[in-house]
């Protein structure tokens, strides 16, 4: 689809940068990864608006991972982030991937018994120095690595689970299908750190990349911790939604 025809009304009281922004995210549609869009010149000519709105437009697509910046060449478009869907559904990453049509990937990196030291002991409720197994696993996207996410889980709730299969098989479809544990709710802490050495080289960015760091514990509807997880995500592949929920005073207004 062509930007040819496309106008920028000036008399609603919509947003300009916006509308050129919708404009744009619809030619994006269009395109292929690596395509050029149209000079920021040429786009404050045809939709006769200022340079600043049209860099911010821009610079909304480029942080949505929809267009790439080449300092001296241009403005490209690109894939779009992942997308999780991170408060209001509790999806495996394999299953949400796919919603998302890209194709999920899991490489184990370690497999084995450790003991629960004070702050895994305390998200699943178990005592300290408690077997736990221990999952390291490279996440990807479309054969690009999204996530580094190591898990915890009490080893006399998963016995047996160190002969099984986690490459193919997903561990939240193990632990319901093999250990009736179906797991229910989460709680999620999130923030944004610099990537430590190890797992900046396995998401093949550099040490000191921003990357979102996230602690996971997941229930199952009797309230039984069973899996605490910790996870660095590439901060330029990954866009999170979280969704906001009326509180129980705003919801009786």
């Amino acid at each position: 689809m062509s930007l040819n025809g496309k106008r920028i009304d000036k008399t609603t009281p919509i947003p300009l940068y916006y509308q050129l922004k919708q404009h744009l995210k619809e030619h994006i549609n269009h395109c292929r990864v690596g395509d050029a869009i149209p000079t920021e010149n040429e786009l404050c000519e045809q939709f006769d608006v200022s340079r600043t709105t049209v860099r911010q437009a821009i610079a909304e697509l480029v942080s949505e991972g929809h267009l790439v910046r080449s300092t001296g060449k241009g403005t490209f478009v690109t894939k779009p982030k992942v997308q999780r869907d991170f408060v209001h559904a509790l999806q495996s990453f394999n299953e949400e991937m796919r919603n998302h049509g890209h194709i999920p990937g899991t490489t184990v990196l370690s497999f084995a018994p450790v003991s629960a030291n004070e702050t895994v002991a305390e998200q699943l409720r178990i005592n300290e120095g408690d077997e736990t197994v221990f999952l390291r696993r490279l996440r990807s996207a479309d054969g690009k690595p999204v996530m580094i996410v190591n898990t915890f889980l009490p080893g006399s709730r998963v016995p047996g689970l160190l002969d099984l299969d986690l490459t193919a098989n997903g561990l939240h479809d193990t632990l319901r299908d093999v250990y009736g544990l179906d797991l229910v709710r989460g709680t999620r802490a999130v923030e944004a750190i610099a990537a430590p050495e190890q797992e900046a080289e396995l998401l093949q960015i550099k040490p000191g990349d921003p990357v979102q760091y996230i602690e996971s514990t997941f229930f199952t509807d009797a309230d039984l911790a069973v899996e605490f997880s910790t996870a660095w995500y590439r901060g330029d592949h990954s866009r999170f939604v979280i969704q906001l929920l009326p509180s129980t005073r705003w919801s009786r207004q």
